[in-house]
């Protein structure tokens, strides 16, 4: 299954990322880094032309049920978005949000072990599933005279999931391995994990979606079944259909496989945690399995949806979207100091971290690297950007929003993303008024009052051949 830092999206950030593991593979790195991290998590610029119709309610169980017709294609998409993930775990524990991703295809009481996917590719379909810091996702796409077959399926996977000792060791040794092939034996592949331990100390972004193998082999079938009945609830969740359907037709469906599926009593579990100030800047060094040193630096941001968080995100595209942008431009085709760079603004739930990251160019130190970083920051800092950039930047960002939502796969993602997050469904059709509401005077103050060394975590990571 797919997972939030690996999920492909039309996104400026994704299309970041994409660029920097196209750059890895070409080098012959074989890297899996962050591809998706927007995905993530909510598309920060979903949204298509004109408004995008839809309605939504809620089952007296407490599910949240979103519809959106369009018949322009005979095709359906069933998804559920799970209000769980990493963050809402145990601290001993990791890694059970990501785990479930997996062993919920492991079947339930009426469907057969590894049964999910031959039900869907026998109708036609496709499915899939990811996790982030703050949710989880299944998704079948499927022709739309097979609704009901997605809406049993999921309801399947709510109701009495296979959550049992066979499945459970099955899948671990499949979640081991993947951890071992993405993240241990990649170059630079630990390098989000390292950046958000350093930058959080108490909140549980501080630990890795793909979680502690050690927190995975201790754990109990006990713990497993609890962690079930605590999230994957009907209070929990958000069922989003997108695609050729009667409307009508769907609620009968809806209320056939969802409405007998029990209203959890127990509150979901949810971290209130306020991370303090950095006492930064944080600086270390990774000694990895890499032939050319990078500087990676995060600073401390708000959470997305907040009006800082719009002109950060603008920073991020006025600083890497692109080969004109001024990172690129600067370090890449300018200077010659780097062969890569770029910039990530996470979108996440609760205050997160801003990215940006360099590979050097051959022989160029890593300091050499950073101090031009900072330059292009510091160039936001003291001086408005021009009109004409300025308004090229809003281009972009009225362009991706109008061109992100192109299938019936990431409109049924986004509605619940924007239900979920935000508590505002038709975000979808208005988000892009936020974006547009930032001015050039915001994205110069937050530039000046986030973009600061004491708010600022920076890894260097250098070859193993180098270290002392």
């Amino acid at each position: 299954m797919k997972h939030w830092y690996k999920k492909s999206s039309n996104s400026p950030v994704s299309n970041q990322i994409a660029r920097f593991n196209l750059y890895i593979m070409k080098q012959s790195f074989l890297i899996c880094l962050i591809a998706g991290l927007a995905c993530i998590t909510s598309n920060p610029l979903a949204g298509q032309s004109g408004n995008l119709q839809f309605v939504e309610y809620d089952l007296p169980n407490g599910l949240h049920v979103i519809l959106h017709e369009d018949h322009s294609t005979p095709i359906v998409a069933v998804s559920v978005m799970y209000h769980v993930g990493s963050k809402n775990e145990n601290p001993n524990r990791t890694g059970f949000a990501h785990f479930f991703e997996h062993l919920l295809f492991e079947g339930s009481d009426n469907i057969g072990r590894g049964e999910y996917a031959k039900y869907v590719e026998s109708a036609g379909g496709v499915l899939n599933a990811n996790t982030s810091n703050d949710r989880t996702y299944y998704y079948e796409v499927l022709p739309s005279n097979q609704l009901a077959l997605g809406l049993w399926l999921e309801s399947e996977r709510m109701m009495h999931a296979k959550v049992e000792e066979t499945g459970i060791e099955t899948q671990r040794e499949v979640v081991k391995e993947e951890r071992r092939q993405n993240v241990d034996n990649q170059p630079y592949g630990t390098f989000l994990q390292e950046i958000m331990a350093h930058a959080f100390t108490v909140h549980p972004y501080r630990w890795p979606v793909i979680g502690s193998m050690e927190h995975l082999n201790a754990a109990q079938e006990n713990d497993y079944v609890q962690f079930y009945k605590s999230f994957y609830v009907p209070n929990n969740a958000v069922l989003s259909i997108a695609g050729d359907i009667d409307p009508q037709e769907a609620k009968q469906l809806i209320e056939k496989y969802f409405a007998p599926i029990e209203h959890s009593a127990k509150p979901v579990y949810r971290p209130h945690v306020t991370e303090p100030p950095l006492k930064g800047p944080v600086k270390d060094t990774v000694y990895d399995n890499i032939q050319l040193p990078a500087v990676i630096q995060g600073y401390r941001i708000p959470a997305q949806g907040t009006p800082d968080y719009y002109a950060i995100s603008m920073l991020g595209q006025l600083l890497s979207q692109g080969q004109s942008s001024r990172l690129y431009k600067a370090l890449v085709d300018e200077q010659r100091k780097a062969v890569f760079v770029g910039s990530i603004p996470l979108p996440l739930e609760d205050p997160g971290i801003f990215i940006t990251y360099g590979i050097s160019n051959l022989n160029v130190p890593t300091d050499a690297v950073s101090e031009a970083i900072d330059v292009e920051i510091e160039k936001v800092q003291d001086n408005l950007i021009s009109e004409q950039e300025f308004q090229k930047l809003r281009n972009q960002v009225e362009k991706d929003f109008i061109s992100s939502n192109t299938t019936m796969a990431q409109i049924a993602e986004s509605l619940a993303n924007y239900h979920l997050y935000f508590g505002d469904t038709n975000l979808i059709n208005t988000q892009l008024e936020k974006y547009l509401d930032v001015t050039r005077e915001d994205i110069r103050r937050v530039a000046r009052q986030y973009f600061v060394p004491t708010n600022r975590v920076e890894m260097i990571y250098l070859p193993k051949t180098v270290k002392p």
